[in-house]
């Protein structure tokens, strides 16, 4: 008889990631798994495949259901400058909140993985690539809006305002303090001025 899975995938893949957030890919271990998962060796591996393979779909996941699911709820709620200064709102929140200083995701496996995997390195750059984009196309929708002035240069403001953000998420690692993480926010919102 094949075997057939008994859990959420997306459930678990949460599970997973916060395991991986926890400590890092090299740090946790097949037993942290199977113990934030809640699933057995066995199932890890006959759904996943091995913990690298386990990592990717985790970090793929956390790119398409949350961060990138982030993003789209921010261009619902707001207008476009509002969206990208609620990024950095949100991040400095999440930074101030996350007593264990997990961070973000993908900027943690940018810096813990990147160098030494070829195809992490491609998922993080996607990411990094996306919230490019996505700060790109709301300066292009408040310029049309006229809530952003015409001077500023979308695609060059993109790439400052990506720079602001991973230097938030990484600087909220070591020093989660807020007048240290707002001074990035307000730098941000004099790009759009």
């Amino acid at each position: 008889m094949p075997w057939e899975r008994q859990f959420d995938e997306h459930q678990v893949l949460d599970k997973a990631m916060q395991a991986f957030m926890a400590q890092g890919f090299e740090a946790t271990s097949i037993q942290d798994l199977v113990a934030g998962m809640g699933l057995n060796r066995g199932s890890i591996y006959a759904a996943f495949g091995d913990k690298r393979s386990l990592f990717l779909k985790a970090l793929a996941h956390y790119e398409t259901h949350h961060r990138q699911a982030w993003f789209a709820t921010l261009r619902a709620r707001h207008t476009p400058r509002g969206a990208i200064l609620s990024v950095f709102e949100g991040a400095i929140g999440a930074a101030l909140s996350d007593r264990g200083r997990f961070g973000c995701f993908l900027v943690n496996s940018a810096i813990e993985l990147s160098l030494h995997d070829e195809d992490i390195a491609e998922v993080v750059a996607e990411g990094l690539r996306k919230t490019e984009t996505s700060f790109r196309e709301l300066i292009v929708a408040g310029q049309t809006i006229g809530e952003i002035p015409a001077q500023v240069e979308p695609a060059r403001t993109a790439r400052v305002l990506l720079g602001l953000l991973v230097g938030l998420r990484v600087l909220a690692r070591g020093r989660p303090e807020r007048p240290l993480l707002e001074a990035l926010a307000d730098q941000a919102a004099a790009l759009l001025r």
